[in-house]
């Protein structure tokens, strides 16, 4: 039975939130998460520069961007139960005040020692952030509402990393590296402020602490942490260091096995894990968390190998690159609310299956750039494929959720963001490896035509050879000249059939990814008030 004082206190509370519109708490919890995302690739176009002030190589200032993933990636499974300790909305505080201070010393570092360690820090207080805003979410939202709350945090999630590279670049170019951390200060402290104010815990979340007899499983901490960071290390050095050629990958790997399989095996077994596995015994919500894991996938590695391509194969700045992906950003800001108020007409699973087609068509457009398309092209298959990613995000993560009890929602939200952002990763790494090993490949299979012996390349290099000569070279210069020309476009080719590959199998991922839906239990559109949960 409650106490007097207790009874008070939630009489009071309880008013006082409900006067408060959700809007405001969106837009307040979604301010300090937009930053984090934002983080995880703003920083990319600055390593030469990181890595030119700090007196480092390029290589070495990667772990700029990989202590951030590997502290991100372990403290994401953990929110759920760091929430039920500390209580969630001092926990979220708690949350944005690390990322904000790490954020001020990362701005202010004097070496790649001190900013590396200081982007741990802050990995570690902006892991959090996305699954506590999108428990928040779903609280403040009613059922029929449910749509618009995840298309909120969709925008917030998606759209960043679009955009972070761009903005990243453009600070760098106008002002100095420095910036692109600094600028998290005022943000974070603008959210802190807001969360004191307007953000409280749900009444069913119970708060347990070391008193109340809540044990910190040390054992389940240790595997998750230890399998997460070598699984995250091995990914994002795998193709640098030619994966498992290095025994450096390779003890990684075995590290990351012995730890995740470890951690899965031992929270089973725990009364109160840290990381309550047991979710993924619903299907619908591990159909979701899987599809969530090709999303990311699909997302990280097109927003890496489209720029990529932009500019090694076609010349771009970074900049232009970069605005050839915004509009794409634009689609998805644009489209998300929409498909977040037909979640109340229309089976989410259908909406799931439209965007899956949508964006694979999207990305088999791209299969089929050669080195004569224009920006227009570019932008234009982009729009397609993000119009297709505005049906995924905000259905996945609508149907995620609908038979996972409200006091699990801390412990689901962890769960299917951390499938998120490790599919980002792998989707990265792989990416990586298919154009590299795949140039390779087109390289040997086009150099057999280089041969004397070819009619069509002595054609070629014929003509090449009188076009310079004509322009004032000798015969011998002119010959020499138009060989190398001739072997420069064959390495262009090579790689640019390796890029469209590569659009291609993220492009039939998806299409792959169909067949799941129909496994998913029937859930009809959002009208009204009551949650559908077990």
């Amino acid at each position: 039975m409650p106490t007097a004082l207790e009874t008070e206190v939630v009489d009071v509370r309880t008013p006082a939130r409900s006067v408060i519109n959700p809007w405001v708490i969106a837009g307040t919890v979604m301010l300090a998460t937009f930053m984090e995302v934002l983080d995880t690739s703003v920083a990319n176009v600055a390593l030469p520069h990181i890595a030119g002030s700090l007196s480092s190589s390029v290589d070495e200032a990667t772990w700029v961007l990989t202590a951030y993933l590997v502290a991100n990636a372990i403290v994401l499974p953990l929110s759920g139960w760091f929430s039920t300790w500390f209580g969630r909305k001092r926990f979220y505080m708690g949350c944005v005040m690390l990322f904000t201070a790490s954020s001020a010393m990362c701005g202010l570092a004097p070496s790649l020692p001190i900013l590396i360690l200081c982007r741990v820090l802050q990995g570690l207080g902006g892991g959090a952030l996305q699954p506590v805003s999108q428990a928040i979410l779903r609280e403040t939202f009613p059922r029929e509402k449910q749509g618009i709350a995840m298309a909120v945090y969709g925008m917030g999630v998606v759209f960043a990393p679009v955009v972070g590279p761009t903005l990243g670049g453009w600070i760098t170019d106008n002002y100095t590296w420095r910036w692109i951390f600094l600028i998290n200060v005022p943000v974070g402290v603008c959210s802190l402020l807001l969360t004191s104010l307007l953000i409280f815990d749900p009444p069913y979340l119970f708060r347990k602490t070391l008193r109340d007899g809540l044990k910190i499983d040390y054992i389940g901490l240790g595997l998750l942490a230890t399998g997460l960071g070598a699984l995250e290390i091995m990914l994002d050095d795998g193709q640098k260091h030619d994966w498992f050629s290095s025994r450096g990958i390779v003890a990684a790997a075995v590290v990351a096995a012995i730890g995740l399989i470890g951690v899965v095996v031992w929270e089973l077994r725990q009364k109160e894990p840290v990381v309550d596995f047991r979710l993924l015994k619903d299907r619908t919500f591990a159909i979701s968390t899987a599809s969530m894991f090709i999303l990311g996938f699909v997302l990280y590695g097109s927003t890496m190998a489209l720029p990529l391509f932009l500019q090694t194969l076609l010349g771009y700045t970074a900049m232009q690159s970069g605005l050839a992906l915004s509009p794409g950003g634009l689609m998805i800001m644009v489209m998300m609310p929409i498909v977040g108020l037909l979640l109340s007409k229309i089976q989410a699973r259908w909406l799931i299956m439209v965007g899956l087609v949508v964006s694979s068509l999207g990305l088999f457009e791209m299969s089929h750039f050669d080195m004569q398309i224009d920006f227009g092209h570019a932008v234009s298959a982009r729009v397609v494929q993000s119009l297709g990613l505005a049906f995924l995000f905000v259905p996945i993560n609508t149907v995620a959720f609908s038979f996972i009890a409200r006091e699990k929602t801390g412990y689901a939200t962890g769960l299917i963001n951390l499938a998120r952002n490790m599919g980002g990763s792998s989707g990265i790494a792989i990416c990586t490896t298919l154009i590299a090993r795949r140039e390779q490949f087109h390289q040997q299979r086009l150099i057999e035509h280089l041969s004397p012996l070819d009619p069509a390349y002595q054609s070629a290099l014929a003509g090449m050879k009188q076009m310079l000569m004509t322009n004032g070279a000798n015969s011998t210069q002119a010959a020499a000249q138009a060989q190398g020309m001739i072997y420069n476009n064959m390495q262009q080719q090579a790689a640019m059939l390796s890029f469209n590959e590569v659009f291609w199998i993220l492009g039939a991922l998806f299409i792959a990814v169909i067949p799941l839906m129909f496994l998913m239990k029937k859930i009809g559109p959002a009208k009204g008030p009551v949650a559908m949960e077990h």
